[in-house]
């Protein structure tokens, strides 16, 4: 479980999180709402990209916010971004093997890491291949076998979906629901796409203007009047 606890951030004068304090429950969370509304920043302070709040963030009995970026490399936490992070110039497996390197798995584990993300992300057939010369959907799945691969705990994923024609999403679905149960992590996932969210979030959080309006299972969210309002556009008939 991920205890959220009172996160504030602000930026000058723009608080882009205001107090926000939630439980969260693995296996997968849903991050939603409109531009603006403070989720990637949300995930920053996971990740320790933000460096001025307060609050707490307590994963599974460690408090993330008192270890630096590569700490919680260390602990467990991965991250995949809206552009993603694959180098150009290394094959694929390279591109999860240089993930695990600082993270003190022998060779032989290292190894057996790489091959089983490649698997489960369905690209070992493209391991040899510079990242450069691949399509868009295997850089994504590069970058979600690097966040999958190992002993994660906590993966945050920020818009995985963009740009992705209905059949790569089907395939982007098939591996966010299947995360956990490949390696245990759980998942912490933004996206715009609502058919996205409900097939593979089992619960819901929505922020807008940096505040949490909402939060739970997830098709109880999505017709919940407010969020209805400020992120699917609809207002309720009185």
């Amino acid at each position: 479980m991920i205890d959220i606890s009172d996160v504030t951030v602000r930026f000058g004068g723009v608080t882009a999180l205001r107090d926000v304090s939630v439980q969260l429950e693995p296996p997968v969370v849903g991050i939603i709402g409109p531009n603006g509304a403070g989720k990637t920043t949300f995930l920053n302070v996971f990740s320790g990209f933000v460096g001025s709040f307060s609050g707490t963030i307590s994963a599974f009995g460690t408090e993330l916010l008192d270890l630096r970026p590569h700490q919680r490399a260390r602990w467990g936490l991965r991250r995949s971004f809206q552009q993603e992070q694959v180098v150009d110039e290394l094959t694929v497996e390279d591109n999860v093997r240089v993930v695990l390197d600082p993270l003190g798995y022998s060779s032989r584990n290292r190894e057996a890491y790489v091959a089983s993300a490649l698997e489960f992300t369905g690209i070992s057939s493209a391991r040899k291949v510079r990242a450069s010369e691949l399509n868009a959907l295997e850089r994504r799945m590069t970058e979600l076998a690097r966040c999958a691969a190992g002993q994660p705990r906590v993966v945050l994923l920020d818009e995985p979906g963009a740009g992705f024609s209905q059949r790569e999403v089907a395939h982007l679905e098939s591996v966010i629901r299947g995360m956990h149960s490949f390696n245990g992590a759980m998942t912490l996932l933004i996206d715009h796409d609502v058919d996205l969210i409900q097939a593979t979030c089992p619960s819901t959080m929505v922020l807008n203007f940096g505040s949490l309006i909402a939060v739970g299972r997830t098709s109880d969210v999505l017709t919940d009047a407010r969020v209805r309002a400020v992120y699917l556009g609809v207002e309720e008939a009185e």
